[in-house]
């Protein structure tokens, strides 16, 4: 039996745009998912993200303020299951400038509207989480 593995994630928001990257890796292999990952031994959950973030894009981010919480298992064709995670997903902020490049296990990296996220292959959690960031612009 696998037991649930503690993962986080960042969001950083630039007006209507969110930062997403390319999964190189399962769970969610080729889908755009917030930048995150498996924390590691005695790492809280923001600081989980804040790492994450800054291997995957390069970015450093500061003030994690937990926005959404996942449980996240993965099961094969079979109904087996293959992963487990709670995720823990981390509104943060970074400087403005600060450019985001695609490293560690991240094929691509780039600034998506509500629009082209609901277009990408993308896990439901992000969509949920952008619907809930974003769906209030395109409304007014």
């Amino acid at each position: 039996m696998l037991l649930p593995q503690p993962a986080s994630s960042a969001i950083i928001k630039r007006g209507d745009r969110l930062l997403l990257v390319r999964r190189i890796n399962p769970p969610s292999q080729d889908m755009f998912a917030f930048p995150g990952g498996r924390g590691e031994p005695g790492e809280t959950p923001a600081d989980t993200a804040l790492r994450e973030l800054q291997e995957e894009t390069g970015i450093v981010a500061r003030h994690p303020q937990l926005f959404a919480t996942y449980d996240l298992p993965s099961r094969d064709s079979a109904g087996q299951l293959t992963s487990h995670f709670l995720l823990s997903v981390f509104l943060v902020e970074a400087d403005e400038q600060a450019a985001a490049l695609a490293a560690d296990d991240a094929a691509d990296a780039g600034w998506f509207t509500l629009e082209e996220i609901r277009r990408l292959p993308a896990p439901e959690s992000v969509v949920e989480c952008a619907e809930r960031l974003l769906g209030q612009l395109h409304e007014q």
